[in-house]
Formats: structure tokens, sequence, C-alpha cells
């Protein structure tokens, strides 16, 4: 037993130092049509070359199962659109949502022409509703005027700008652009939806029964589609929606494109794959919480993390922070214009304050923030509830006592300066009735003598 206990350790060592995506390497890839696996061979050597192990199944397999004995089966599943009208038991709506339960990411790929229901089901449990059948999107100013001259569907879209508020993990440098032929989607309003390619105001998608060129009611149109969304379930599970599978395969990582009145250009998709396989397998945006410290701030041997405090303290707060690049942990760097915040509560925050780094280590950074406890006694929380688009949520809260002053804790009568006043008026009287009582004492009245008569 010890040695088996030895070797499953070893193993699992291994496992971790092969495999870059925290969550684990086993990649199910669900492709009906294996003809069409040598179009993606530069998008399956890519994720082979990072440590998965990618296993290419047909959906319709009666053997395929996303669990074995109640667990994860696979870590992350790749669904290509087939042929068919569904995708086969395996890979229902509900087996798909209990595997994202069980902490598994799911990048769905979609097509205008071999999308399922049970894709539509899945994406509507997101909170993304795709369009019916063959509706393609297109766009007249923003189209490759080399493969698409007439019919304008393949759409050029630009790399996401660098931003200030959020973290950058799928923008490029200035003039990327990504080659997309497949529909559009629309979103509502759920706070965990993260558009990561958005549409131009001048795109849209139609039915493609119709003559393109006389589209009056498109489906969707303009800002309010997308191409590519990205959500994060609560549970930090991943799963990324694409409107297009082509833009995945060799032929459109190896494209040369140009834009009407531009020049021509490669294109960027090669490196948007790699970057968004790389978050939706969570090799970037997770964010670890190394340690939660809070102490007095004016003792030198106070202890870390008590249970009570008391009202007027003066607090330290610091919470350390690492993010996972890749292969390694490196320090967490909060955007420009983003802030982490410590909320001090007692059912509603009495304090909201801004974390700011004061340590920056080797794979990790410290936040901290100082403050006096206010003076209302009671059961308090420190909070840090840091919720972002792209980074798994850090949401820490540790319970403390502030209990009111001890009756000889209270500061006395001669520290506080406006009782010296009255502290002098008590002297003054009390000084006044010894020198009275001494006056008394000590001035006996005069003795008068009285003649007696005879």
């Amino acid at each position: 037993m010890i040695f088996r206990a030895i070797f499953f350790s070893l193993l699992w060592t291994v496992s971790q130092v092969t495999a870059k995506s925290l969550t684990g390497s086993r990649l199910l890839v669900a492709l009906e049509d294996a003809d069409i696996k040598e179009s993606y061979s530069k998008f399956f050597g890519d994720l082979e070359s990072r440590g998965y192990t990618v296993d290419i199944q047909s959906p319709k397999n009666d053997k395929l199962s996303l669990f074995q004995h109640g667990e994860r089966a696979y870590d992350h599943v790749i669904i290509f659109p087939p042929k068919a009208k569904a995708y086969g038991p395996a890979l229902t709506p509900q087996k798909l949502v209990e595997f994202t339960s069980k902490d598994g990411n799911i990048l769905l790929l979609t097509s205008p022409f071999g999308t399922p229901e049970q894709a539509r089901e899945l994406a509507r449990e997101l909170d993304i509703d795709l369009p019916p059948r063959d509706f393609l999107a297109v766009d007249h100013f923003n189209y490759d005027t080399v493969s698409a001259s007439e019919k304008h569907d393949v759409i050029l879209v630009q790399r996401p700008p660098p931003s200030k508020s959020a973290q950058n993990y799928f923008s490029g440098k200035e003039g990327d652009v990504i080659a997309f032929r497949g529909t559009g989607h629309t979103l509502g309003n759920r706070p965990l939806l993260f558009p990561v390619l958005p549409a131009a105001r001048t795109a849209y998608t139609y039915d493609t029964k119709e003559d393109f060129a006389y589209a009056e009611e498109p489906w969707s149109a303009g800002t309010q589609m997308h191409y590519v969304t990205a959500v994060q379930l609560r549970n930090n599970a991943r799963v990324v929606v694409s409107g297009s599978a082509e833009m995945f395969s060799n032929e459109f990582f190896d494209m040369e494109v140009q834009a009407p009145n531009g020049q021509a250009t490669k294109t960027a998709n090669q490196e948007f794959a790699k970057e968004i396989t790389q978050w939706a397998f969570q090799e970037s945006g997770v964010v670890k919480v190394i340690a939660v410290r809070h102490y007095l701030s004016n003792q030198t041997d106070a202890p870390i993390n008590p249970n009570v405090y008391r009202v007027k303290n003066d607090i330290t707060y610091e919470i350390e922070l690492s993010e996972w690049a890749t292969d390694k942990w490196i320090p967490f760097t909060v955007p420009p214009n983003d802030s982490l915040q410590l909320e001090y509560t007692m059912l509603d925050p009495y304090y909201r304050l801004p974390l700011l780094p004061s340590t920056i280590t080797e794979d990790s950074t410290v936040y901290s923030t100082s403050f006096k406890a206010p003076d209302q006694h009671g059961i308090f929380a420190f909070r840090v509830n840091y919720k972002r688009p792209f980074v798994t949520y850090v949401d820490e809260k540790y319970t403390v006592t502030l209990r009111h002053f001890a009756h000889d804790e209270y500061t006395r009568s001669w520290d506080i300066s406006a009782a010296w006043v009255w502290i002098a008026g008590i002297a003054v009287t009390i000084a006044g009735w010894v020198v009275f009582c001494m006056l008394w004492l000590y001035s006996a009245p005069t003795e008068t003598s009285v003649k007696k008569t005879q």
C-alpha cells in the first residue's frame, strides 16, 4: 500500500508538471466528421504541444461519456458542429451543464448550417441566443476582398484593443485582424457573460435563403451582435461560444486577407485561437489567494488573524494574490483603472477601502490597507469581493468580534484635556476647604476680661 501511494503521488506530480492547465490535461474533441480532422491539424497540434491529451471522438459514439464513477472523465471539451441534427446521448444540454458544475470547461463551436438544437438549449442556459439554422453573418464594409468579394461573408474583425480597466488576455498589436465566417449571437443581461469579439455597427445576420442584398429584417445587427463570447460560471468553470468553427481551421490560420481600400495582411487567427483556449482551459486568468492576514497596527508582536478586536483599534489587513500565467505563478496586478477593495461590514459595509500593493515577491503581490475600527461593537467581517471579467472570482470573508471598552481600558480623566477645567475646579475647592479649616482651627477668638463688682 505504501508503494502504491508513492506511485500515485509521483504520477499526480508528473501530470501537474506536464499539464499547463490547472484543471487537468484530458481534452475531449467531439468531432463527427473524421475527414476534416486534417483541416484543423494546426489547432490540434498546438493543444498537444501544450500538454493536452487530445481524444477525438464522434458525438454519436455509444461508449462516449463525460463521467466515470460519478467524476469527470475529461477536464475540457471542444464541441464541433455536427452534420446531423443532434450531438448524441453523451452531449445533451443537461449533461453538459452537469459537466460545468463539476468544474469542467467547454469550447462550443457553431456554424450557420450545422448547429443542432442541443447547442441552442445549452446557449440559452447561459443567456446566449443563437440564430436559427441557415443564418449567416455578413459585413459589407469589413470583409475580405480576396475570398469573399461577392458574398462578404468572410468578416475581418479587429483584435480587441488593450484596456486599462480589465485584463488583456486577447488583445494583440495594433492592426491585427481575425478572419471570421459564421454566425453572430446576442447576449442577455447575465453579468457572467464577457464579450470577446463584438460585431461592428455595419454587420448583421440574415437568412441565407433570402437574397442578402435585400435582407430588410436581419435577425440581429450592429453592436448587439457578437461573434465570440466567454462565460465564467460562479464556480469558475468556463464556457466559450464561438459563432464560427472555420476560424480555427488551417485555412484561416494561413489566410492572407485584404480589407476594402486596405493592404494585404496575414490573419491573427492562430494567435487568437491559442489565447482563447488558454483562457477557456484555465491556463490564464486564474487568480489564487495565497494568504489573508489581519492584525493590530500599533503592536509589533500582535497576533495574526485574532477573533476579537476592540472598538477604535488600529487594524491592518493584507491579502496575497498570485496569477497563473501558462506554466508558472506570477504576481497578480490590478489594472490601472480598476481597484481591489476591502469591505468592513456588519450587514452593510461600514468601510470600503482600496487595497494597494505593499510588497511584490517573485510569484505574488501583497495588497494591504490600515484603518481604525468604528465605534460600534458587534460582529463584523473583512470581505474582499473581486469579480471582474476574464479572471477567476475572489471572494474572501473573515468574521471577527468587535467588543466595547473594558472597564480598565477607558481613558482616565486626567488624560482628557477637556476635563482639566473641572479637575482644576475640584482641586481649587479642596484647597479652599483645607485653607478654611486651617483658618478655623488656628484663628481662635480673643478673650475679653470682665471686672467683678461687689
